[in-house]
C-alpha cells in the first residue's frame, strides 16, 4: 500500500488544484499526440541491451512446438451456432513474419512458438488441441474412446477442438472427463466436450483435485468485479492485437477480443474429486496416478501420471515460462516454496518413470533425461525466487527494493523456460513479500500515509506546479527514463485529471514500457493504460459474476450479497429472517449493526422468505422472472434486495476513480 501511495499516486484531485485546470495541448497538435508513436530510439538500445545475451541459438522450442503436428482446425475460425466469430485463427499469421520493432525479442519468440495451432500427436495414445484458445486440451485414446484432459475456456472452442479430434482419430464417445485444476480456461468449456445429458446418462467420469468446486465457482466472486476490470489491462482486450497491441498472452496465443461475440462458459461438475497424493483410478483401460498438489499455481490442482503411456501432466506447475505467485488482475498470494517443494516431490515420485510431458499450457518435453532437466531447472528457479526474496527481506529490504535487485543466476537466466512472460521476477518477489510480512514495509512514515488524493496534489505543489512536473516528465520522455517520467506524469494526471497534456505525456511513457515488456502481461497493462489515456474510460455497468450466481450454493451467493451491503441502508432497516431455496437450501440472515450475518438454520427462528432458485438468481441480477412473485414475496424480497448495490462495472485505473 505505500509502494502504491508512492508510485501509482492519487484518484482525486483537491479541489485547489484541480479548479481551473484545463489542457495545455493546442487543438491542431492533439490528434499527433494522440497517436501511438513508434519505439523510441531508447526502446532500442533497451531491446540491444537486455536480450543480446539470450541463447538465440538454442532452436530446440521451435522442434518441441511443432512435433507431431497433424491438422489445423478447419476455415481457421470458430464460432458460435448462431454464426458469429469467437476466434479467428488466421491472426497468428502474423508471426511468420519480421518483428516489429515495437515487440520485445523475447517476447516476440514466445508469440511465435504460441502460434503452432491444431491438433498434435504427443505419443501413440495422447493428443494435444494447441494454439486455438489460451491453454491446451489434451485427448487420451482409451480402449473404447477418449479421456479429455482439460476442457478449454468456452464451449465454442472445446466443440471444434474435439470436432478435429474425431475427424482425424475416429468418431468415438467420450469416456471421462479430468480437470487439472480450478481456473476457468481448464473447464470452462466441458459442455463442448460432452453435453451434460451424455454425460449424466452414461455416468462419464468427471475428475478435479480437492476442493476444486468450491474454488472455481468462489475464487473470483467477492472480489470479481475488481479482478475483472484489472484483467481487462493483464490481457488486453481492449487494445486488439497487432505490432502495438496485444501479441501474445505469455502463456498461449492472444486472439482479437474486438468485435468478436463472446463463447459461451459451461462447466461440468465433478463426479470425483482426488484429495491425496498416490490416489490411483482407471478410466477406459487407462491406469491413472495423481498427486494433490493444492495451493500452488491455483487453490485447488493435481498433477496426472499415466504408467502404461510414461506420461506425465504436470497441469500448470511447470510451464515455458516464469509464472505468477500474484497475479496483476489479482488474487490470493500464491506460495512458491509450496510450488517448488512439489515440484521436487513430482520428481521423487515420477521422474523416473517418465518418457513424455505434457502441460496445461505450451509444447510437450520427450526423453527422460531432457525431462528431468527441465523439471529440475525450472524448480531451481521457484526455490531461488523464494529464498532469495526471503533473504534480502530478512536483510532488512522492503518489497520494491528486493524486486529491483533480485537477478536469477546464469545457469537459470539463461533457459528459455525460466523467462518472465507471464509472472516477472519484480512482482513475483514483491509477492513472496506480501505472503509473509504483508502490505506494511515497517517504516512508520508508510504506516499512515496521505490519501493518494491529497499526496498527489502535494506533491505536485512541491515540484512547482503542474506545468513544472509536466516539463519534467517531458524531460524524462526525452532521455528514455520511462519509469520516472510515469511516476511523475501519474501524479500530475491524479491532480489534474482533466489536463489532457499530462494524459497524453503519461501515454508516451507508459506505451514504451509497453514496447520494452518481455511480460505479455506487462505489456497489455502498459499499452491498455496508454489507449485509456488517449481515448477515455469507456463507462458502464458490468457485473463479472452474473454467470457464476446460478451454479453458486446459497452461503455464497448470501457471502456475495454481504459485501454489497450499503450500510446507511442496512442500520435503516435491521431485519432477520430464513431464506428457504427450492424447499431445502436454507440460511438464516440477519441484517444488524451494518452487516449482513448468515448461518445454516439449525435452531433459528424466524420469518421465512421461500423462493426457488432461480427467482433469487433473477432477482439478484435483475433478469425477467420466469415465473410471477406471489405479492408479500415480492416485496420482503425487494425490501432486502434494496440494501445492497452492484458493483461499478468500470473504473479508474490510470485515472482517477469516478
Amino acid at each position: 500500500m505505500a509502494h502504491r501511495a508512492r508510485f501509482t499516486a492519487a484518484i482525486a484531485a483537491v479541489s485547489l488544484i484541480a479548479m481551473g485546470a484545463g489542457s495545455s495541448v493546442g487543438a491542431q497538435d492533439d490528434a499527433q499526440d494522440a497517436a501511438q508513436k513508434p519505439a523510441s530510439a531508447a526502446t532500442l538500445r533497451y531491446f540491444e541491451e537486455t536480450t543480446a545475451s539470450l541463447p538465440w541459438n538454442d532452436r530446440e522450442d521451435f522442434d518441441l512446438a511443432t512435433r507431431g503436428f497433424v491438422a489445423a482446425i478447419p476455415g481457421g475460425e470458430i464460432r458460435k451456432a448462431d454464426g458469429k466469430r469467437i476466434r479467428d485463427l488466421r491472426e497468428l499469421d502474423i508471426f511468420k513474419g519480421k518483428r516489429p520493432d515495437t515487440v520485445n525479442p523475447s517476447l516476440w519468440r514466445n508469440a511465435q512458438l504460441l502460434s503452432q495451432s491444431g491438433l498434435f500427436k504427443v505419443t501413440d495414445r495422447v493428443y494435444q488441441v494447441r494454439g486455438v484458445e489460451l491453454a491446451n486440451l489434451t485427448v487420451v485414446l482409451g480402449k473404447t474412446g477418449y479421456i479429455v484432459i482439460d476442457t478449454l475456456t468456452t464451449v465454442e472452442s472445446a466443440k471444434a477442438a474435439m470436432d478435429l479430434v474425431r475427424a482425424k482419430l475416429g468418431d468415438k464417445p467420450v469416456m471421462g472427463v479430468i480437470y487439472t485444476h480450478s481456473h476457468i480456461d481448464h473447464f470452462g468449456g466441458a459442455a463442448g466436450v460432452i453435453t451434460p445429458e451424455e454425460a449424466s446418462a452414461r455416468k462419464v467420469p468427471i475428475v478435479a483435485p480437492g476442493g476444486f468446486l468450491k474454488e472455481a465457482i468462489s475464487e473470483n466472486v467477492i472480489a470479481g468485479p475488481a479482478m475483472s476490470r484489472r484483467a481487462i489491462y493483464a490481457f488486453g482486450h481492449l487494445i486488439g492485437t497487432g505490432p502495438k497491441a496485444d501479441i501474445s498472452d505469455g502463456i498461449g496465443p492472444a486472439f482479437n477480443r474486438l468485435g468478436n461475440a463472446t463463447g459461451q462458459v459451461h462447466m461440468l461438475p465433478p463426479t470425483h474429486e482426488v484429495t491425496r497424493t498416490g490416489e490411483t483410478m482407471s478410466i477406459d483401460g487407462v491406469d491413472l496416478e495423481f498427486q494433490y498438489m493444492p495451493d500452488t499455481e491455483a487453490p485447488a490442482e493435481m498433477a496426472i501420471y499415466m504408467p502404461q503411456l510414461r506420461v506425465l501432466d504436470m497441469a500448470e506447475n511447470a510451464n515455458s515460462s516464469l509464472h505468477n505467485i500474484l497475479t496483476l488482475r489479482g488474487a490470493q498470494v500464491r506460495d512458491a516454496k509450496a510450488w517448488a517443494d512439489d515440484l521436487t516431490r513430482s520428481i521423487a515420485l515420477y521422474g523416473d518413470r517418465t518418457d513424455t510431458l505434457i502441460t496445461s499450457h505450451f509444447w510437450p518435453h520427450w526423453g527422460n533425461a531432457k525431462i528431468l532437466d527441465y523439471l529440475g531447472a525450472h524448480r531451481d528457479m521457484y526455490k531461488y525466487l523464494h529464498d532469495q526474496s526471503v533473504r534480502m527481506m530478512n536483510q532488512g529490504m522492503n518489497g520494491e527494493e528486493i524486486a529491483e535487485n533480485l537477478k536469477l543466476p546464469k545457469p537459470l537466466a539463461d533457459r528459455w523456460f525460466n523467462q518472465g512472460y507471464y509472472g516477472t521476477l519484480s512482482h513475483d518477489a514483491k509477492a513472496v513479500y506480501q505472503r509473509y510480512l504483508g502490505w506494511y514495509d515497517g517504516n512508520p512514515a508508510n504506516l499512515n500515509p496521505l490519501p493518494p488524493e491529497t499526496a498527489a496534489a502535494k506533491y505536485v505543489e512541491a515540484m512547482g506546479g503542474p506545468e513544472a512536473v509536466l516539463r519534467l516528465g517531458r524531460k524524462a520522455i526525452a532521455e528514455g527514463d520511462y519509469r520516472w517520467a510515469s511516476e511523475l506524469l501519474s501524479r500530475l494526471v491524479f491532480a489534474r485529471p482533466d489536463d489532457r497534456a499530462a494524459k497524453l505525456a503519461l501515454a508516451d511513457s507508459l506505451e514504451q514500457q509497453g514496447y520494452q515488456a518481455t511480460s505479455s502481461m506487462w505489456r497489455n497493462a502498459f499499452l491498455t493504460g496508454a489507449k485509456e489515456l488517449r481515448e477515455g474510460v469507456k463507462t458502464g455497468g458490468f457485473d463479472s459474476v452474473a454467470g457464476a450466481i446460478p451454479a453458486m450454493p446459497l452461503s455464497d451467493i448470501l457471502d456475495l450479497l454481504a459485501v454489497r451491503v450499503v450500510p446507511e441502508r442496512a442500520l435503516a432497516a435491521p431485519m432477520a429472517f430464513n431464506l428457504v431455496l427450492d424447499g431445502k437450501d436454507a440460511e438464516h440472515v440477519e441484517i444488524r449493526n451494518g452487516v449482513l450475518i448468515h448461518q445454516p438454520v439449525g435452531k433459528a427462528s424466524g420469518q421465512k422468505l421461500e423462493l426457488t432458485r432461480a427467482q433469487l438468481v433473477a432477482a439478484i441480477t435483475k433478469k425477467p422472472q420466469d415465473s410471477a412473485l406471489a405479492a408479500d414475496v415480492a416485496s420482503r424480497l425487494d425490501a432486502f434486495l434494496a440494501l445492497v448495490e452492484p458493483p461499478k462495472g468500470t473504473f479508474g485505473l490510470v485515472t482517477p476513480a469516478p
